[in-house]
């Protein structure tokens, strides 16, 4: 296989690129989840490889959890002790053993959205 995932978080009520956020990659399996990644963006936004590089790649059910509490607060968005968006899951699945899958995160401190990108 050589498929592989990245991701990257884009502050869209800020304009830039929101580093610092930690994310977490699950694989899912019906009500088990297993830990299989964690890193951090840097600043572009972005992870320094791929969260799910190809020499680890298989297709399935996965899900990133992003940690964008934190990042809301040290950026003056929020300051409340119970956020709205505190951590923000994507559960998504993966069936081609040889696509580069991107999964980015458009972030505010109110709304989110993701999409399938390249």
């Amino acid at each position: 296989m050589s498929g592989y995932l990245t991701t990257h978080i884009l502050d869209t009520a800020r304009g830039c690129p929101a580093e610092g956020i930690r994310i977490e990659l699950y694989r899912v399996s019906g009500n088990s989840h297993k830990k299989i990644a964690e890193t951090v963006t840097n600043d572009d936004g972005r992870t320094d490889a791929p969260i799910l590089p190809a020499d680890s790649f298989e297709t399935g059910t996965y899900e990133l959890i992003f940690y964008a509490g934190a990042y809301l607060r040290n950026t003056g968005q929020v300051s409340e002790d119970i956020l709205f968006l505190d951590q923000v899951p994507i559960r998504f699945g993966m069936d081609d053993p040889d696509a580069h899958y991107h999964v980015p995160l458009l972030l505010s401190p109110f709304g989110y959205s993701t999409y399938r990108g390249s």
